[in-house]
This record gives structure tokens, C-alpha cells and sequence, in this order.
């Protein structure tokens, strides 16, 4: 018929194909009906002149074809939605000269399930129909001889899951058409590593928008942290990664496996990352190693970590010196050369070749002793005795070094010693005195230089000294302490023009003296005069240039704190103007529900109400739609609820609050209560009539139907009416398409106030039967603290909703693997075609800090300025985005100082704005100094906090420049 030109395709690696006729050796002989006169398959060369089988008809003069094609036997593999590419080349039936009405340019697409390949004649009645597929584009006799062939390729997609495999059928109803190459495959979520875990391949699901749980399995030499899940979306992408697993001891991670430490490297505890490099004296003599051996004669305690260096036992204690008196004797000592290493060193006393009784007295104690001095009494006069100091630390017992090393005195008693003994034991616990006369040397703009005398009775040698120092306005609440050997101290790090308190004490072996009295100093300005810097200044502008320089940003700065006296006069005229709305009064304060009802709702005769059709079941009763005709007023439809028969007072009672909470309300997108009817049964509440039902229902009916301005739309009437019920105090608790309500308009309304009685009503029950979780904050979840700013976050998950046209939030995710998907900071992705701006907002609703979410005023200015700018706000869509793409946190701010816009944002941690304020203009960083609330809020930057931070923190570190360019200047250089 026509040679056909193909290119070679190169499959994406998360399909896998059951059917390629391009790669089939041979005929593929696949059954044809009728066998004459219908489809028949012939030989094409493609690109590469390599022959393929297609099939071919063209019956296009006689009426009423029925010609069948159906392939050999599929089998699916496991698939449970299998798509079919068809690449075919259709004749233009305006092209066939002589042709009427029988030429078509379609043709149908069917398949029948089966679990095995023997059924060799099927009833063309048992396939079921995919889809009619038509060209986009078609030839004429002039392209064959051009050869210009326009191939035409069409993906239609089906669930089969109830047999082994399956059939396809092709459907010639009339056209001049050949099938080129026909490909079945199915998608799956591609073999991956995630958090350590590996996750095998998975086939997607039956449904295009459902999730397939999958547990992964730790890869080698790991364990689990916590259960690793993720799902596999529908279009083969893996999404929401949850849990992991960590490396054993001795393995690190790298590249998505775990890796055995390297020789000289160990990773001994489960939270180090990496590997480390093994201690000083120590080393390990093999890959995967957990602890590092230490090097021959060092060691460790038990209690040691494996990442403390191995130590050795210390040497003797040097210069032992004693003092007799008589029975008694003081020993003293100086701490050894060598500590090998530790700070737990101790000291104990051995008497050697002592004669007579065993009763001798040691003060403080025999072993033990952290102080280098001990008092020996009640020892035998004239007698003989040798004593010897043991020096141990954490590694002495047990080890080549015994049980310390060791210094020794002999000596002889004399008569008595009474006396001396007291005096001893004195000595012994007695501390230094306070120290005295300290002077403060050098002082500056972040320090001041101490000196002191010795204390006047030190009783020992002064080991080191202590300097307690604090800003005199803290009380001693919060104190710093430096350690020094000398009798003086540089002190730094101080704020400038600050009054600090120091105070200092001395340490022997006894221990700590008490601390001398505090001295008072000031550090000061700190005001400097650098030559260097005035050379530079004047050498490169000149010195008008420098004050016309800083005269314009005083004049900025002015500038900018009149722009916020403004917006903050403005805003205490919103706040006037709001003032006028009533307040919500809760109807349950009332002890007789029908008084709160007649209060709020207007009664209606139930004459008046005329019910035409059930549509739908609500919690106490059905619901109807119907008309009601009132005196004086034309008839409208409305909608109508009624509580049914054999109610308890109870259900009574939480069937007209309702009513007692919509009474109150009065506005353009709240559904509005037409009135009650309370005096005969059926008990009814009236409300107007929504045509088009609930919100998300009527978006997935009409799917694709609407332009983004529209959606923008319905946003912003239910926005507010959120602002209404924010401005009256109400908190709605259970804001989801749902529960918004569409009319014949368009126009979205706020409805169902129930939840908030079945909180109060049963808090712990509606916790766990009725809470909303996938619409609900996380502090609501947590601790239930519903306020204005939990709505905005459910209003975050309202705008998801209506931007993918009622798809279900999270999908298939259960309940509990949202909260912990929220909690580890994973955010919904934005829908297809969703403008950036948009999913932004839901990010802003979405804030974990509820103080950082916007306000209902603050959204509706947004979609505002939306709807007035859409050619240029709602242009960039984020349909490109990767949908496992989330939010992230942001760092808290470091102030420096910076002199370029985007540094500057990025100091104080706003720079996501850097785009949003370059494009509209602020490209320097004086023209920052110049924004207000209001500037923000109408180029998008509507979180409260944010603004409030770029406002302060901007001009602080701006000024903070100024301020210290200022100190180093002449005082006649520094502008008025």
C-alpha cells in the first residue's frame, strides 16, 4: 500500500512492555474476521530498513463494514491497568474521489479477558469496548507521492485484573487505514533505594488515581529505624518516603548503601553519621571495625566511650614533703609529671612497716582523695613508720601499671600531739580566703583587663583562679565563668555601654575559697578613630560624597517609619470598621435549646413547605429539596432537613444547634437559614437550595471544565466567607469541599456547623471517631486547639482540593501515615497546571507555626489581586514540578551586615523572596528600607510574621551598617 517511516523509540524505564510488534520475528498471524476481504498484514521497511509487520484495510466504497482484528493471547503479569500504543496512518476520506457516505476515519478499540491462549474463537459480543480512536492526522494520494506519511499515535489505557491475561481487537468500520505498530505495556514504580531501604518494583495500581502501599526492606548491613513505607503513584512515581533504616555499627552510609569503615576509621555508636577516624592511640586492623583497639600500653575504663583517645596510667606523685608533730603527721604532695592523659586522677595512702596497733587515723580518708594532702594521727610515739602516696586514674587497676605509681616518706614520731592533730585536721579542710583588691586594667567597647592580689590566707597553693562576671541588670540569673592559673584575666565578648559585675575566687587542694565581694565596671562606647579607614573613605567618594551618602539613607529610614505609622493607622481603621459585626454566641450556653433557636431562627408554619424529592441522608434524618412559598413573597427553593421520628431530647437538642449557629450568620457566601419549624413534627430547618450540590462532587463531575480564573473564583468567595466567621469570633472546625455548597451561579458557600458541637458534646469520642485529619492543623490534631488559624490551614487543603478538581487529599494514605508525613514536613504537592502562586498560598496555610499562617483578610487581598492581575499572577504553573516535591523549612535569621539586596534577604532568612521583590522593583537595599505592610501583601507576601521580619529585621541590619560606618568617622563627617 505505502512505505512507512518510523522512529526508533527508547521505552521509559518505568514501563515494561508485553507487546512490541516492531520487535516480533516473523508473521504475526494474528486472527482476522473476515478472513477474505478484511484486514490483511503485509510487509513495511522502517528507517533502518529493517521489515515490520502491520496490518491494512481500506474498504472504504462499500456501506456497513464490520472487519475484526484480534491478537494472539496477552498475558498481564501481574498488571492491573494496561495501556495500548497504537502508531497508525489514516487516508483522508475528502481524498478518495467517488466516495459518499461510506468512508469513515475511526476505528474501535475493544479487548475481551481470558486466563489462558486456547480460546481460539471468540463471539465478537464478548469484547468489551476501550475507546473509539480517530486521527489527528491523515494523507492524501499527494503525500504518498511525496512521500510525506503523517503517523498517528494514540495511548488508550484499561483495568484488567480478573483473568491471567487478555485479548485486544482492532474494528474497521469503514476507514483507509494501517495499523503500523501496536505496543501494550504497564507502568510500575522502578526498583529504588530510599533512606537505606530498598523497594522492589511495583505495579501500579487498577486506578489512575490510586496509591499502592509498599514496605521496604533494609539493604544489607542495616537495620530499621522506624517501619519504611512509600507509595507508588499511578503514573509510576514513587511518593511520601516514611521511616528508614540506619547502618550497623562499623558501616556508614554512601551512595543509598552502607559501606564497612575503612582500616584506622570505626563508627562505635548508632546516631554518628559517618565513620570516624579512630582516637589517638589507638587503631583498628580491619574494614567494619566497631571499636578501636588501643595501642600497646594504653587503655581504657569501662566507662570510657569508644570515642575517648586510650590513655595510660599516670607516674608518681612528685615532691612529697611531711611535717611531724609529735603522733601526727601532715603529708603533701605535688600531682605527677605524666596524668596519662585523664582528669580522674585519685590519690591513696599505703603505711608500710608499720609497728603497733592498727588503729591509725586518716583525714579526709585513706583512698581516694582528689585533694594532694592528707593528715595521718594517732600514731604510736618513737615508733617508725614509712608512707607512701599511690597516684591512679580510670585505667590504673588491672594493667601493667599495678595499682599506681608511687612516692614514699619514712619517718619517726615524737611524744603526744594533741594539739597538732586539730591543727591538722583544720589544715586539712580549710579553703583559701576571699581574694581581695582586684582593678580593672584596660577597658573597651567588648572587654575590660582584670588583676587581683593573692588571698591573704591561701592555706595551700593556689591552683587556679575563677572569674564570675554578668550584666549587673540580670541579678546573677544568667553568669559566665572563665579559669585562669595567673592573677589576671582578659575578659571578652561584652556588649557595648553595659554594666557588668565580676567577682573572682581562689581554688587549693581543699577546694574553692568563697567569692570576693562584686566590683562594678562599664564598658564603653567604643568609639574608634581609624586613619587607615578615613584614607580609604575620603579617597574614594570625598567627603561630601559621604554625607550626600548617608543623608539619603537617613531620609530612607524616615521614609519608611512614616510608610508603617500609616499601615499601622490603617490598620486600626480596619479594625474600627469590623467592630460593627455581632459577636458568635455560642446557642449551648443556653440551658432551654428552644429559647436559643427562636432567638437566632425564624419559625415557619409547616403549611408553607412543600417537599418534592429525597436527596440525600444527613446524621438525624433525610434530606429534601422542595419550595416554600411565605405571605408576601415569591416562592423559592430551598433545601430541607428533618429530624426523624422516636428523637431523644438530646438529638433534638444537637439537631437545632445547628440552626441556632446559622441564624447568626448573614452574609453572600454563608448558606442561609430560611427558618426552623419546631411546633410540629417533623421537626425541620430550613435552608436555601444549593443546585449544584457539594463542592468537590461537583468538581470531579466537571473535571478539566473550568478556567483557572474561575477556580481563583470560587476560592475567593469561600475565603469570604471564612473572613465573615473569622470577624464573628466563629470557629468552624471542619472547613473541606465538602462542606461548601454550589449554586446554579457558581457561587460557593459555607455549610455544615456541626462539628463544633460534637466536640464540645463528646470531646474525647469526636477526637477519635470524627476529627478530620486530612483537613485538619496539626496542633488540632495534637492538642485540639481549633482557633481562626486552624481554618486556614483546612482552607490550605480546600484550595488543593478545588485545584485538582475533588481529588482526595493524600490519596490512599491512611489516617495515621498523614500525621506522620505532616509531622516530618512533607507538604501536598501543587495539582496539575496549578499556578505557582497559588500552591504558594497553600504553603503559607500550611505553615507548622500557626502565628506564621495568613489571615482570611489576608488571603482574600491575595486572590484579589489575583483575579485583578491574572494575565501576569496566574501565568507560571507548577505542573512541572516534581509531585514528590515539598516544602521545606526555613532557618531562623542571622543578622549581619550585608549591602546588597538579595545578601541582605538572605541574612535575615526571607530570601524565597528574593524573585518576588526583584520583579517588582526592590533591587537595592535602601529601596527595602522603603516597604510596607501593604507593599507586601499586593506582590504576594502575605504571611504576617514575614512581614514583620523583613520590616525589622531589614532596617536593623541596614542601620547596624550605618551605625558602625558612623563610629569610625569624624564627628563632623556624621550627617544631621
Amino acid at each position: 500500500m505505502f512505505t512507512v517511516i518510523s522512529a526508533a523509540r527508547v521505552y521509559p524505564p518505568n514501563e515494561e512492555t508485553l507487546l512490541d510488534t516492531r520487535t516480533v520475528p516473523g508473521e504475526l498471524k494474528w486472527a482476522a474476521s473476515p478472513t477474505e476481504g478484511g484486514w490483511e498484514e503485509v510487509s513495511i521497511m522502517d528507517e533502518k530498513n529493517v521489515p515490520i509487520r502491520t496490518y491494512q484495510v481500506c474498504n472504504v466504497m462499500e456501506p456497513s463494514q464490520s472487519n475484526w482484528l484480534r491478537t494472539d493471547w496477552i498475558p498481564r503479569s501481574g498488571a492491573q491497568r494496561i495501556y495500548v500504543e497504537i502508531k497508525f496512518t489514516l487516508r483522508d476520506c475528502n481524498s478518495l474521489p467517488g466516495v459518499t457516505g461510506t468512508c469513515k476515519e475511526t476505528f474501535n478499540l475493544y479487548y475481551y479477558e481470558s486466563n489462558n491462549d486456547r480460546e481460539h474463537y471468540i463471539r465478537e459480543s464478548n469484547f468489551l469496548k476501550i475507546d473509539t480512536v480517530a486521527a489527528d492526522e491523515s494523507f492524501t494520494q499527494v503525500d504518498i507521492g511525496d512521500r510525506i506519511m503523517k503517523l498517528n499515535t494514540e495511548v488508550r489505557d484499561v483495568k484488567v485484573t480478573t483473568r491471567k491475561g487478555f485479548y485486544l481487537a482492532f474494528q474497521d468500520v469503514g476507514a483507509c487505514i494501517a495499523l503500523v505498530s501496536v505496543r501494550v505495556f504497564y507502568k510500575t514504580c522502578p526498583l529504588t533505594v530510599r533512606n537505606l531501604a530498598t523497594f522492589p518494583d511495583t505495579n501500579t495500581g487498577a486506578d489512575t488515581s490510586s496509591l499502592v502501599e509498599v514496605r521496604g526492606s533494609c539493604v544489607n548491613q542495616s537495620e530499621e529505624r522506624e517501619e519504611p513505607k512509600m507509595y507508588c503513584g499511578a503514573d509510576g512515581e514513587w511518593l511520601v518516603p516514611i521511616g528508614g533504616c540506619v547502618c550497623n555499627l562499623g558501616y556508614e552510609e554512601k551512595s543509598g548503601a552502607c559501606q564497612a569503615c575503612k582500616v584506622g576509621f570505626n563508627r562505635a555508636v548508632s546516631t554518628d553519621g559517618a565513620c570516624s577516624k579512630c582516637p589517638p592511640h589507638s587503631h583498628s586492623e580491619k574494614e567494619g571495625a566497631t571499636v578501636c583497639d588501643c595501642n600497646q600500653g594504653y587503655y581504657r575504663s569501662e566507662s570510657d566511650p569508644a570515642s575517648m583517645p586510650c590513655t595510660q596510667p599516670p607516674s608518681a606523685p612528685q615532691q612529697l614533703i611531711s611535717e611531724v608533730n609529735e603522733t601526727s603527721v601532715v603529708l603533701e604532695w605535688s600531682a605527677p609529671l605524666k596524668l596519662g592523659g585523664r582528669s580522674d586522677i585519685s590519690y591513696s595512702v599505703d603505711c608500710l612497716l608499720c609497728h603497733g596497733p592498727e588503729n591509725v587515723l586518716f583525714s579526709p580518708q585513706q583512698s581516694g582523695l582528689r585533694a594532694t594532702r592528707v593528715c595521718v594521727s594517732e600514731l604510736q610515739a618513737h615508733t617508725r613508720y614509712t608512707f607512701t602516696i599511690l597516684a591512679r586514674n580510670g585505667v590504673s587497676q588491672g594493667h601493667s601499671a599495678g595499682a599506681g605509681q608511687s612516692v614514699s616518706v619514712t619517718l619517726t614520731t615524737n611524744q603526744a600531739g594533741e594539739f597538732f592533730f586539730n591543727l591538722c585536721t583544720s589544715l586539712t579542710h580549710s579553703a583559701p580566703s576571699p581574694v581581695t583588691s582586684i582593678q580593672a586594667g584596660d577597658v573597651t567597647r567588648h572587654g575590660v583587663s582584670l588583676a587581683w592580689q593573692q588571698p591573704d590566707r591561701p592555706n595551700g597553693v593556689i591552683l587556679e583562679y575563677e572569674v564570675k562576671y554578668y550584666e549587673k541588670d540580670q541579678k546573677e540569673s544568667s553568669y559566665r565563668i572563665m579559669k585562669t592559673a595567673s592573677r589576671s584575666a582578659d575578659i571578652t565578648g561584652l556588649s557595648p555601654l553595659t554594666v557588668y559585675l565580676f567577682q573572682v575566687r581562689a581554688r587549693t587542694a581543699a577546694g574553692y575559697g568563697e567569692f570576693s565581694g562584686p566590683l562594678e565596671f562599664s564598658t564603653n562606647s567604643g568609639r574608634t578613630h581609624s586613619n587607615v579607614f578615613y584614607s580609604i573613605l575620603f579617597g574614594c567618594f570625598g567627603a561630601r560624597d559621604i554625607a550626600f551618602f548617608f543623608f539619603i539613607i537617613s531620609r530612607r529610614y524616615k521614609h519608611a517609619q512614616t510608610h508603617m505609622a500609616s499601615e499601622t493607622q490603617a490598620t486600626a481603621k480596619t479594625h474600627t470598621h469590623t467592630d460593627h459585626l455581632g459577636i458568635y454566641v455560642d446557642p449551648f450556653t443556653y440551658e432551654d435549646p428552644d429559647q436559643a433557636v427562636h432567638e437566632f431562627a425564624k419559625e415557619i408554619d409547616a403549611s408553607n413547605i412543600h417537599i418534592e424529592k429525597v436527596i440525600g441522608i444527613g446524621e438525624f434524618g433525610e434530606v429534601c429539596s422542595g419550595r416554600l412559598r411565605l405571605q408576601g413573597k415569591r416562592e423559592i427553593y430551598v433545601a430541607i432537613k428533618s429530624l426523624k421520628a422516636a428523637y431523644s431530647d438530646k438529638q433534638r437538642r444537637d439537631f437545632l444547634s445547628e440552626a441556632s449557629i446559622m441564624g447568626q450568620f448573614d452574609h453572600p457566601n454563608i448558606i442561609r437559614l430560611e427558618g426552623v419549624v419546631t411546633r410540629c413534627k417533623p421537626v425541620m430547618i430550613i435552608t436555601e437550595y444549593m443546585e449544584n450540590g457539594s463542592l468537590d462532587t461537583f468538581l470531579r463531575k466537571h473535571d478539566g471544565q473550568f478556567t483557572v480564573i474561575q477556580l481563583v473564583g470560587m476560592l475567593r468567595g469561600i475565603a469570604s466567607g471564612m473572613k465573615y466567621l473569622s470577624d464573628m469570633s466563629y470557629v468552624h472546625r471542619d472547613l473541606a469541599a465538602r462542606n461548601i455548597l454550589v449554586n446554579s451561579n457558581l457561587v460557593c458557600k459555607v455549610s455544615d456547623f456541626g462539628l463544633s458541637r460534637v466536640l464540645q458534646e463528646d470531646p474525647e469520642n469526636a477526637y477519635t471517631t470524627r476529627i478530620p485529619i486530612r483537613w485538619t492543623s496539626p496542633e488540632a490534631i495534637a492538642y485540639r486547639k481549633f482557633t481562626p488559624s486552624s481554618d486556614t490551614w483546612s482552607y490550605g487543603v480546600v484550595m488543593w482540593e478545588v485545584m485538582s478538581y475533588g481529588e482526595r487529599p493524600y490519596w490512599d494514605m491512611s489516617n495515621q501515615d498523614v500525621i506522620k508525613a505532616i509531622d516530618e514536613g512533607y507538604r501536598l504537592p501543587p495539582p496539575m497546571d496549578c499556578p505557582v502562586c497559588l500552591h504558594q498560598l497553600m504553603l503559607d496555610c500550611w505553615q507548622t507555626e500557626r502565628t506564621h499562617r495568613p489571615s482570611f483578610t489576608q488571603i482574600l487581598n491575595m486572590l484579589d489581586k489575583l483575579i485583578r492581575n491574572p494575565t501576569t499572577t496566574l501565568r507560571r504553573t507548577g505542573g512541572d514540578r516534581p509531585v514528590s516535591s515539598l516544602l521545606e523549612p526555613v532557618a531562623g535569621p542571622e543578622f549581619v551586615s550585608v549591602w546588597s539586596a538579595e545578601d541582605c534577604l538572605q541574612a535575615i532568612g526571607m530570601g524565597m523572596y528574593r524573585d518576588t521583590l526583584t520583579t517588582a522593583g526592590y533591587t537595592s537595599p535602601d529601596s527595602l528600607l522603603t516597604l510596607t505592610h501593604q507593599d507586601m501583601t499586593s506582590i504576594g507576601i502575605i504571611t504576617p510574621s514575614h512581614q514583620d521580619q523583613i520590616l525589622a529585621s531589614v532596617q536593623q541590619v541596614l542601620l547596624s551598617h550605618m551605625q558602625q560606618i558612623q563610629e569610625q568617622m569624624p564627628d563632623s563627617m556624621v550627617p544631621v
